[in-house]
């Protein structure tokens, strides 16, 4: 009997958790890791001769898009050919999530947030107590680990985000916002509104370069009070990704795009905020469908692109550029007084949306020696594995689930991806099939039934983070 099922050799190892950056081996027996270091000896199954290329622990994106509603079901593919091994849907609906995740899965772990969406999963933007209640053990029960509050689409009260906040702190489940509310915006006062909002809870702010896009006041003075906002919060996780464009519904209902996000962008590139306006904005070129295409899904704007979105009840996905880059590049790389990052992950908002750049942007900074590679492992994978309460990932530790993102740094691109000790991509060729649907002891029987199970976790081990500047 070998004594490793697989080793993988003479690949630099960088994990940032234990601290290694060298050119090691690493062994994999029953889907954890068995070994690292130089030269293993014993028998193996397999060997992959990995010499020249970089070895990290499988990339955890902490946002994106993987349902009916948003994103759909090119969106797992998408992600395994970005190098991505686990990833958080940041909304659901969870039914929708668990349905393509069966159907259309690449081997990828899979978590899913359920949204609060006035008129949809709650009766209107004042939800109280009990409904929100109810509406928390329905989504544990199908699945989902959490919720999430979709402020800058579909804003409720602020009484009623913070009561949401509140709740699943004391339940111990998953909770993020995208900051706004009918109060105040998705901007920087939103932002600074959700930190207070939070009252100390713990709590996942999504994608931190959204409010810093010069609505309110210059980009990079939003970009500083973002940062000395969640400094002044220690409870409170954040991501922020480096992608350019920004996505949102096109779906739109009596003549009106029914996502403020959209009508947001839309106002920003000169055009109504109607349905209309979305219609000139895509024949223009400001506004970007997301068309599904056999390879994935694509970028198009023009008549054929309004066609597309028309032939669909506007019922798809919709890009704008509309990211500035100096605040995306500082928030990514800020640090605070005791040197560590004030924004937790890189994340990308994306799945089914053409903007998985983790690995591409990712160590096109380290190349720029804005980060070290042990930063970009911290970021891209050890920091959001710790936010899921997936303790056996972000880290190559002995013991940890042996998902393992392989990269060719001179490139700067995935050349391959494992969960659990098996490829789901290999040079550009999706590889793996079906889904490991991350849930909470609630929704574990629901993924068995959708013949998708995979790591549970408990109430109260999510949203953990190092401490500030560790």
């Amino acid at each position: 009997m070998a004594d490793h099922e697989l080793i993988l050799r003479s690949a630099r190892v960088i994990d940032a958790r234990n601290g290694i950056d060298e050119v090691c081996d690493v062994g994999i027996s029953g889907g954890r890791v068995t070994a690292v270091g130089p030269g293993l000896t014993g028998s193996a199954e397999r060997e992959e001769d990995l010499t020249g290329r970089a070895v990290v622990p499988g990339i955890v994106d902490l946002h994106v898009h993987l349902s009916p509603w948003l994103g759909g079901r090119a969106g797992h593919s998408m992600l395994a050919l970005a190098g991505v091994t686990t990833a958080l849907d940041m909304s659901g609906p969870i039914e929708g999530v668990v349905e393509i995740a069966r159907d259309h899965g690449a081997g990828l772990n899979i978590a899913c947030i359920n949204y609060v969406r006035p008129g949809h999963t709650v009766r209107s933007t004042e939800p109280g107590a009990d409904e929100l209640r109810d509406l928390l053990a329905q989504s544990l029960k199908a699945g989902a680990i959490g919720l999430k509050l979709l402020g800058g689409h579909f804003p409720m009260a602020p009484e009623a985000a913070a009561r949401t906040i509140a709740l699943a702190a004391a339940e111990g489940a998953y909770i993020a916002f995208h900051a706004g509310t009918l109060a105040t915006g998705s901007h920087i006062e939103g932002m600074l509104e959700a930190c207070d909002l939070a009252a100390g809870h713990p709590l996942h702010l999504a994608h931190i370069n959204s409010y810093t896009r010069g609505l309110v006041r210059p980009p990079m003075a939003e970009g500083e009070e973002a940062l000395a906002a969640l400094q002044a919060h220690p409870a409170i996780i954040s991501e922020s990704y480096l992608s350019p464009i920004n996505a949102t519904s096109a779906g739109c209902s009596d003549g009106l795009p029914e996502s403020h996000q959209t009508r947001a962008c839309l106002r920003m590139g000169g055009f109504a905020p109607t349905e209309e306006g979305l219609a000139a904005a895509i024949a223009a070129g400001w506004g970007m469908a997301n068309v599904e295409r056999p390879a994935g899904v694509v970028l198009e704007s023009g008549p054929e692109a309004v066609a597309y979105w028309r032939a669909r009840g506007t019922r798809i996905g919709v890009s704008f550029r509309v990211n500035p880059s100096e605040p995306r590049l500082r928030l990514a790389t800020a640090r605070g007084p005791a040197g560590g990052f004030v924004i937790d992950a890189l994340a990308t908002d994306g799945g089914g949306i053409p903007r998985n750049v983790i690995v591409t942007m990712g160590l096109a900074l380290v190349r720029l020696e804005a980060w070290s590679m042990t930063d970009f492992v911290r970021k891209a994978c050890d920091a959001p594995a710790r936010a899921l309460g997936l303790d056996a990932k972000g880290h190559l530790g002995v013991g940890a689930d042996a998902d393992v993102t392989v990269l060719d740094l001179g490139r700067g691109v995935p050349v391959m991806a494992m969960v659990a000790g098996e490829a789901i991509m290999r040079e550009g060729v999706v590889l793996g099939r079906g889904s490991r649907l991350v849930t909470t002891p609630a929704g574990a029987a629901a993924a068995r039934a959708a013949g998708i199970p995979g790591p549970v976790v408990a109430p109260g081990t999510m949203l953990r983070r190092a401490a500030m500047g560790g």
